[in-house]
């Protein structure tokens, strides 16, 4: 009996190497040593990827003082995996909107300056390839802050360096990407991208994700016309053509920033690790899937682990892909038409949040035992 096993983390509860072994430890109450399996802790680019593979590919997580989105310094974490040549990270870590208290947030002047200088950080690591995550961002300056950081100026009509801040785009006249890092020249920039707004109009950076990073209607309109004008700048002198791209307004539109100075390439998140965990392969001779995330609902079929983790499996042997997760919402039922076979509840019965982010572990290898027996069961002759 193999069982590949590749669980998101519970948020809050478990992270997804510690899912990942409460149900191994299930299905081995059952099997024994019969039981063969392959536990590829798992993500889709959000939180959690970072911690995801680096327990999935034997790495090393390394902690950087580095400056936040509002200037002052935080900590933040990266991961250099065990072939030591590829970094991952979240942008979150570095520019994050929860490192920002709600009352003190403006977009007009946080900046990305902290996740340039987390991926400076990599690079001294002597790595090649970095997989950076970009959800959850406090910005809206383009990634300028970003391009800064790793030594790119951007400059108004009378030479001057811009100050920080998407507000400040707004007096683009020029950039300069001759004191960039070297370094970035040989390396490969993966970025976990899971949406598709261009960087302006009314389905970009500043209008659709603007509000919930502090800016009122006002402050919207600037944003949107400072990254309009960031955009036609680099259009007019690297000829890269942002504006609509699909994905530009992701994270504020570090997308933009990401494909204009990098070079880099903007994809699913779960692909990503899909194929960097080498997914497909360690299918080989598989006879059941466990995959699963904290909430399962109508959203999940949206480039969520569990969807990506049946597909990825279907493609290789139809075999069943279930589903544990910690709270099946509304409309959850979708997934079965994605690959997903049958979908449970952690919770034995009726309790509060809190008991069962504090209990998850217990039950998801509870669940896992009875689920393994009822197999057992069902595949006797």
């Amino acid at each position: 009996m193999k069982v590949v096993i590749a669980p998101d983390s519970f948020k809050e509860s478990m992270s997804a190497m510690q899912a990942a072994q409460a149900v191994e430890r299930g299905f081995r109450q059952v099997y024994g040593d019969a039981l063969k399996t392959e536990r590829i802790p798992m993500a889709d680019g959000g939180e959690g990827t970072t911690r995801a593979m680096a327990d999935a590919l034997q790495g090393t997580m390394i902690k950087k003082e580095v400056t936040g989105p509002d200037g002052t310094p935080v900590q933040a974490e990266f991961a250099v995996l065990g072939d030591g040549r590829t970094a991952v990270m979240e942008m979150a870590e570095a520019s994050g909107i929860a490192l920002v208290s709600e009352g003190s947030r403006n977009p007009l002047t946080a900046t990305s300056y902290g996740t340039g200088e987390l991926i400076k950080a990599a690079l001294d690591e002597g790595v090649v390839k970095i997989i950076l995550g970009i959800g959850g961002s406090a910005t809206n300056d383009g990634g300028a802050g970003m391009f800064q950081a790793l030594g790119g100026r951007l400059l108004d009509a009378s030479g001057n360096d811009l100050p920080s801040g998407g507000g400040s785009l707004a007096e683009l006249a020029a950039v300069d990407a001759s004191g960039l890092d070297s370094r970035l020249q040989r390396t490969d920039i993966r970025t976990a991208c899971d949406v598709t707004n261009p960087l302006t109009g009314e389905n970009g950076a500043s209008a659709v994700y603007g509000p919930q990073k502090g800016a009122d209607k006002e402050m919207v309109n600037l944003l949107d016309q400072a990254l309009s004008r960031y955009g036609a700048v680099i259009e007019k002198q690297l000829g890269i053509h942002v504006d609509t791209l699909p994905g530009a307004g992701a994270a504020g539109g570090m997308g933009a920033g990401l494909k204009a100075f990098l070079h880099a390439a903007l994809e699913p998140g779960i692909d990503i690790v899909l194929e960097e965990t080498r997914f497909a392969g360690r299918m080989q001779g598989a006879d059941l899937v466990i995959t699963g995330e904290g909430k399962m609902d109508h959203q999940t079929v949206f480039g969520k682990t569990p969807v990506g983790v049946a597909k990825a499996a279907q493609a290789v042997k139809t075999v069943p892909v279930l589903a544990f997760c910690g709270q099946l919402g509304e409309g959850y039922e979708a997934v079965f038409t994605h690959g997903i076979t049958a979908a449970f509840s952690l919770m034995p019965g009726p309790g509060t949040v809190e008991s069962a982010m504090m209990n998850g572990e217990a039950y998801i290898e509870t669940l896992s035992r009875n689920t393994a027996a009822l197999w057992k069961a069902g595949t006797m002759k």
